[in-house]
């Protein structure tokens, strides 16, 4: 059965333009399109879509807030488009706060080198996110947060709420298959590393979120996003955070506490000895596929830190992470994978893990928990 989509935009060429595109592909269809956010919702319950694309800046009512109400609804896919600029990658940002998995920049010459790369892209995206559906739809709405102390304590959310900053070491429902509770593996550490793609900010924030400003280590981050949208999201992170989350500068050196994001358009390696390495961007080559790429810093920190690095794979289309994260075991590090229950596209963790690279696999929900208990916290 087809994929059916409902296309949302003012501009009724653009919704023309991405219909075109989407009724190309013979596994998808177009079943009707809307000019506001406020025809997306009342669309979205009677058609029940299966994915719907949706642009942030609309009359009437706009997109994020289309998303949210969307989401409260009758949660659907949604793939958002939207502008490469500042205030776009937070409008952006916000969106996928609201429940949007996606997004892809409006103007497609950004993102592809020809038009038939650009149809494909779009069609990859929406198919990908499609996959999602079904657990959207079944997704019981989640109760109201209920702080359960850890071992070595915990900040209710009441009371991190009230200090502003968000809580930390909750206790999170376990998946089947993975265990109640986590066992140290005994080796030491000096950098953690985390690779992502599609689905990666909400992922990340996740995670990072959950880290205590003491946190023993550098982070690196390495997220597929348009160079305009890195350093917004990585002040989103800053100002979520207890630890410090930056865009990374050539030039950095790495300290703990702290997590440095690869900035969109460049290449993020590492150069030095261990503690005190620093950070090297560079433009990279126009052959690799992804800027940042996860594979390339990966290979930087196995270079570097050898045994001594906790990289995790999470969310994301394709295999980027891969080859990196074998150079990493090879020196003797450890490997995480997300699961795909938890993943918004099970591709990059699923490289990693069926490759036998990954030790374990994770929901998202207790990454965060499974790296402090990892480094005795």
């Amino acid at each position: 059965m087809a994929v059916k989509v409902l296309v949302v935009d003012d501009s009724s060429f653009f919704r023309r333009r991405v219909s075109e595109i989407i009724n190309q592909d013979p596994l998808m269809t177009v079943i009707d399109t809307a000019q506001n956010g406020r025809e997306a919702v009342d669309k979205a319950q009677q058609l029940r879509p299966d994915v719907i694309t949706m642009d942030i800046e609309m009359p009437v009512l706009d997109g994020i807030s289309a998303v949210r109400e969307i989401m409260a609804k009758c949660p659907t896919p949604i793939l958002m488009f939207s502008s490469l600029t500042h205030d776009g990658a937070k409008a952006t940002l916000d969106a996928l706060d609201a429940g949007a998995l996606d997004f892809l920049p409006k103007k497609f010459e950004d993102i592809a080198r020809d038009k038939d790369e650009a149809v494909s892209l779009l069609q990859q995206r929406v198919r990908e996110i499609s996959r999602k559906r079904f657990l959207m739809a079944a997704k019981p709405r989640a109760p109201e947060p209920v702080a359960r102390p850890l071992v070595g304590g915990t900040v209710s959310s009441s009371a991190a709420t009230a200090a502003g900053r968000p809580a930390e070491r909750m206790a999170e429902p376990r998946a089947p298959g993975v265990p109640a509770s986590f066992k140290r593996s005994g080796k030491s550490y000096q950098l953690v590393a985390i690779g992502t793609s599609t689905g990666g900010p909400v992922a990340l924030q996740n995670v990072l979120t959950k880290l205590p400003g003491d946190f023993p280590h550098p982070i690196l981050l390495i997220q597929h996003m348009p160079a305009t949208f890195t350093a917004a999201f990585a002040a989103r992170l800053n100002g979520l955070c207890q630890i410090g989350v930056k865009e990374a500068e050539d030039g950095d050196v790495l300290k703990p506490g702290h997590a440095y994001l690869a900035p969109g358009g460049k290449q993020m390696l590492l150069e030095g000895r261990g503690p005190g390495s620093r950070i090297r961007i560079l433009e990279g080559n126009d052959k690799v596929n992804y800027k940042p790429c996860v594979d390339i810093t990966f290979a930087s920190a196995a270079k570097i830190y050898g045994d001594k690095v906790l990289a995790i794979v999470l969310t994301g289309m394709g295999a980027d992470g891969r080859d990196g994260a074998r150079l990493l075991k090879e020196q003797g590090a450890t490997i995480w994978a997300q699961d795909e229950a938890s993943c918004v596209v099970y591709g990059m963790p699923q490289a990693v893990a069926k490759a036998g690279i990954a030790s374990e696999s994770l929901p998202l929900d207790r990454v965060a928990q499974r790296i402090l208990v990892e480094l005795g916290r």
